[in-house]
């Protein structure tokens, strides 16, 4: 399920930060940056059978010298690694192909080798190398990716590592303080702080209308490479994963909030891919512009006459959706009871439902209520909605 955003975000603004030669979509993993949004985001990648995850609980890092950031570097910065990966890119079945390198960041979550990162530094990667802070290589295997929530799972064979303890990105606010580890532009373990800009920022507002993410949003310094690497707070508990960065601004980070990444991860690791609940429709706001948009468009052939809700523009063939009525024009009002105004509020119900499970949705059709079952389905991999 996707819907376009109110606000028109260029999708060249919006960066992933990882750094490399991955076709120039990201800039998470120095794979090439990628971009999506506001007026640009970017990944932050840089060129060049183990249990689910528990949180770890941390005290205050004073500071021997009063200084809490260098407490938090010297507890976290050790679980902090570069990963290194390659691909083949071909332009054609007939050719050799030449190989693409990336670079980007991760954390180790688990002291026998599980390292979170995001999934655009490892998409595709035909090889993957850890790198520790002390030297140390390990060939990598990617355990799982899921590229709806960006989180990559990669599992190295070690023991005894440092791990990043994991926070609650559900207690954090705007003004507390954001410390980020990576290896931006190939400077490993480089540390930069700020603070807590933003919570609960949309995809569709962020520019990244594909992803099911609410983002954290920091002015702590991010770029390319330090995609998958760790969003700290001062406990120097990991509370988001950096992502992706709005080209042609400053302060503009974000980071996927950990109790998110780590459900993800979870379910990376338990099955090695994670299924999103989906029901087919393309959705926007509704606004006095969008309703008289929508009344004039021929094409479309609507007719809405609601003030307020969520109206459905689009209805994937054969969805969900589609097999329980649902129809172009139709303003959602409330989605398993629960009131929606924005499309994020109808895409967090969403996923929030159970595959299979019966959904109630109530629309306003031509004016009058409708309510409708809509049973979720998975997530096609090569849907666009």
């Amino acid at each position: 399920m996707s819907q376009p955003s109110s606000r028109k975000l260029s999708l060249k603004s919006l960066s992933l930060l990882s750094m490399g030669a991955l076709g120039g979509l990201l800039v998470g993993t120095q794979f090439v940056p990628t971009n999506a949004v506001p007026t640009q985001q970017s990944i932050a990648q840089a060129p060049s059978a183990p249990g689910s995850i528990a949180q770890v609980p941390s005290a205050p890092l004073p500071g021997s010298d009063g200084n809490f950031i260098s407490a938090v570097a010297d507890k976290t910065g050790a679980a902090v690694v570069r990963i290194d990966s390659s691909r083949t890119v071909r332009r054609s079945p007939q050719s050799n192909g030449r190989m693409v390198r990336g670079t980007g960041s991760g954390f180790i979550i688990k002291a026998d080798g599980l390292v979170l990162t995001n999934a655009h530094v490892v998409d595709g990667a035909s090889s993957v190398t850890v790198t520790l802070k002390d030297g140390r290589e390990f060939t990598g295997k990617v355990l799982g990716k899921d590229e709806l929530t960006d989180v990559a799972v990669v599992k190295i064979q070690a023991t005894n590592l440092p791990i990043a303890p994991l926070g609650n990105s559900e207690q954090i606010k705007p003004g507390e303080w954001a410390i980020a580890i990576g290896n931006p532009l190939g400077l490993d373990n480089t540390v930069t702080a700020g603070i807590i800009s933003g919570t609960g920022r949309s995809s569709g507002v962020v520019g990244a209308p594909d992803k099911r993410v609410s983002f954290i949003q920091t002015d702590a310094a991010i770029n390319p490479g330090n995609s998958g690497g760790p969003l700290l707070n001062q406990k120097g508990q990991v509370i988001g994963m950096n992502t992706a960065i709005i080209g042609g601004a400053q302060g503009l980070g974000f980071a996927i909030p950990i109790n998110r990444a780590q459900q993800v991860a979870n379910q990376l690791i338990a099955s090695g891919k994670v299924d999103h609940p989906y029901i087919g429709v393309r959705m926007t706001n509704l606004t006095a512009a969008t309703k008289e948009a929508l009344n004039q468009d021929s094409e479309l052939g609507v007719s809405v006459k609601a003030d307020q809700g969520v109206v459905v523009v689009g209805i994937a063939r054969s969805s969900p959706a589609a097999n329980a009525g649902l129809k172009a024009g139709d303003v959602i009002q409330s989605v398993n009871g629960r009131s929606v105004k924005t499309a994020d509020d109808v895409q967090q119900v969403i996923e929030g439902s159970k595959i299979g499970s019966s959904l109630p949705i109530q629309v306003d059709r031509n004016g009058q209520p409708v309510t409708l079952s809509v049973s979720p389905g998975a997530f096609p991999t090569e849907a666009n909605s």
